[in-house]
């Protein structure tokens, strides 16, 4: 079994923001019975690779691809969004894909985006809390009264309470909030402490602690499948390099701790950390699902060609599936 996410950064290096958006959609469609177990796409803002902006758009075209895979959407951005509007599009999207999109809500890390949004980014926290709150309570499709506002989203979800929503971050206020609301918590660092906050704001609120999940530091979230692993590195090398220096970027001098996050400045250094980004032989995969482990495949990272993208999936399709399936 294995993951397949989708962000679309599309820089120069690679191919066209058509020829990424068009693969995407044929790769989930092809996946989704050869064993996808769920496909994820991101979002992020005012990236000048072109970063997935539009994330509800994206899932509600591979809703409409696809038949049965679930598709996340990791994370939503909730203060950027007004949550009534946000439900509407959720319980559509619900209807759209009978039932198969889950979010992760966050609150993002980067000002830039708050700034492009009009949005204060100090008061990111707190937006965050009143959002949530409201987003929650309307994407039910029940009737409430709000402020003085009768609500009440339609049409309504077919999901009974609506669409599945996680909450995800690397702090405590992060955890704390997911408990507050009883919400599962995805964490971006394995900081047990995390943990510990998430399941005591639970309790401490009358519900039941949910998925807690606490990446290890050195948790593969992109993954490749190849005979020939040199070879394999000389091709996708660059585009995980883009990648990587992305992200690190965005997160220099406060993120560090965050499992996905490299900051290494060479393909070699990249290969060498065994982190985040690995390629793994074909015996090597087979062990790992053989443990339980998904393989998180990121099929067009970087802006990966389509048609170096489609090989790797294949590898795993034709050579990893059947032996595990064995």
């Amino acid at each position: 079994m294995f993951t397949l996410r989708f962000d679309m950064r599309a820089p120069a290096i690679g191919a066209s923001p058509v020829d990424l958006y068009r693969t995407a959609l044929e790769l989930a469609a092809w996946a989704e019975t050869r064993g996808a177990a769920t496909v994820i796409v991101s979002e992020h803002h005012a990236s000048v690779d072109g970063y997935l902006p539009a994330p509800m758009m994206m899932a509600a075209a591979l809703a409409s691809r696809t038949n049965r895979v679930p598709i996340m959407v990791a994370i939503v951005t909730l203060p950027l969004y007004d949550p009534v509007r946000l439900a509407e599009e959720l319980c559509v999207l619900d209807l759209l894909s009978n039932g198969r999109v889950s979010y992760v809500g966050g609150v993002g890390y980067r000002p830039i985006e708050y700034e492009m949004f009009g949005v204060d980014f100090h008061r990111r926290g707190a937006i965050a809390e009143e959002s949530l709150d409201l987003l929650l309570r309307a994407k039910t499709g029940e009737p409430f009264d709000h402020d003085g506002r009768h609500l009440q989203v339609t049409p309504a979800p077919i999901t009974p309470g609506g669409p599945r929503v996680a909450w995800g971050g690397g702090s405590p206020a992060a955890a704390r909030r997911a408990g507050r609301f009883g919400l599962d918590f995805l964490a971006e660092r394995g900081d047990p402490e995390l943990g510990v906050a998430y399941r005591e704001a639970c309790l401490a609120h009358g519900h039941q602690p949910g998925n807690c999940y606490l990446p290890p530091k050195d948790a593969a979230h992109a993954v490749f499948v190849a005979d020939d692993v040199d070879r394999a590195w000389d091709e996708l090398g660059p585009y995980l390099l883009h990648d990587a220096r992305a992200y690190a970027e965005w997160n220099r001098g406060g993120k560090e701790g965050t499992s996905s996050v490299s900051f290494a400045e060479t393909v070699a250094a990249l290969r060498a950390e065994a982190g985040s980004y690995r390629i793994l032989t074909v015996e090597e995969a087979i062990a790992y699902g053989e443990s339980g482990g998904l393989l998180g495949l990121h099929p067009l990272i970087g802006g990966l060609p389509p048609e170096v993208a489609w090989r790797y999936v294949e590898t795993v399709v034709e050579r990893v599936e059947p032996a595990l399936a064995g």
